[in-house]
């Protein structure tokens, strides 16, 4: 089981507030702690949304997370609701696993997570993926539309095979790479995503691809939910993105694959055309400043929706 790490802690000194009554009866919004993991994995499975216990584990390690607990007469209080926000850096931060239980909805309740995760943000702009039913109140609260993102998923792609030109390889990431690796992704996320990087590099495989002895591009693969997913995706251009995520869906035959891609990449329509089919679009948004990258480098894919 992942623990809090120093990154977590740093979280907890800068935003603790004492639990508070929100408007909706016996409804407590705290923040999240570990034995709650549990239980709001139960909320995501009610969702029908894929992520596993140790996916939750994993945001919590990273982000700061709050809940909603609900306090029925003569029972011990349940986890009915959940958020978190991750800081990247001093400027940026992510939100996401925003999620109020059936019995809870219409109260405001929503609205009251959201503005204690924006209360944690303090001056920081905050990046959300926004499905249809939740986009009218991030509108209310500032948001803007900024890229839509396509969730690919299938057991059954396949990459064509093509023999990478004179000069050109890909290879496993080396521990010594990892400090060029964050300042890579620095450079072309516009965010300082050093903390989430770092954790992922204790159980994700990284792809490099070299060319005549430089760097041109770097993928992820992990375990998450069903199966695998593909991210991030770094490179310089769209050929290059397509021969790093080529590499593993080869790589990875007859496995579940999953992997969310800006619009902006242009990766929609060959990502079906190699047998990774859309099943879901979302709406990029953010209230504040949008983060820009380096022109020279671009994210093809993200972490997850939650993180960016």
């Amino acid at each position: 089981m992942l623990r809090r790490g120093p990154v977590n802690r740093h979280i907890r000194k800068r935003s603790m507030q004492a639990a508070r009554t929100l408007p909706a009866g016996q409804a407590k919004l705290r923040a999240m702690r570990e034995t709650d993991l549990q239980a709001c994995h139960g909320l995501s499975q009610h969702l029908k949304w894929p992520h596993r216990l140790a996916d939750w584990q994993f945001h919590h390690a990273v982000s700061r997370g709050w809940v909603v607990t609900l306090t029925r007469t003569g029972a011990a209080p349940e986890t009915s609701g959940s958020g978190m926000l991750c800081y990247c850096g001093p400027e940026h931060a992510t939100l996401g696993l925003v999620i109020i239980s059936d019995a809870l909805q219409g109260r405001g309740l929503g609205r009251a997570m959201m503005q204690q995760l924006l209360a944690d943000a303090g001056g920081r702009s905050v990046i959300l993926n926004a499905t249809a039913a939740g986009r009218p109140l991030y509108e209310k609260l500032g948001f803007q539309a900024i890229d839509t993102l396509s969730q690919h998923q299938s057991a059954t792609a396949q990459a064509p095979r093509t023999a990478l030109p004179p000069g050109s390889r890909i290879r496993p990431l080396q521990a010594d790479e990892a400090p060029a690796l964050l300042a890579f992704d620095r450079h072309a996320s516009g965010m300082d995503r050093s903390a989430v990087l770092t954790a992922l590099l204790k159980f994700a495989e990284v792809a490099v691809l070299e060319r005549d002895g430089r760097v041109k591009g770097v993928a992820m693969l992990r375990a998450f939910g069903r199966g695998h997913v593909i991210g991030p995706v770094i490179a310089a251009d769209l050929e290059d993105a397509k021969t790093l995520i080529s590499h593993w869906v080869n790589a990875c035959p007859g496995a579940f694959l999953r992997i969310d891609v800006p619009g902006k990449s242009g990766l929609k329509p060959w990502l079906q055309d190699i047998g990774l089919a859309c099943v879901d679009n979302v709406v990029t948004m953010c209230r504040g400043s949008a983060p820009h990258g380096d022109a020279q480098w671009r994210i093809y894919s993200i972490i997850n929706q939650a993180l960016g």
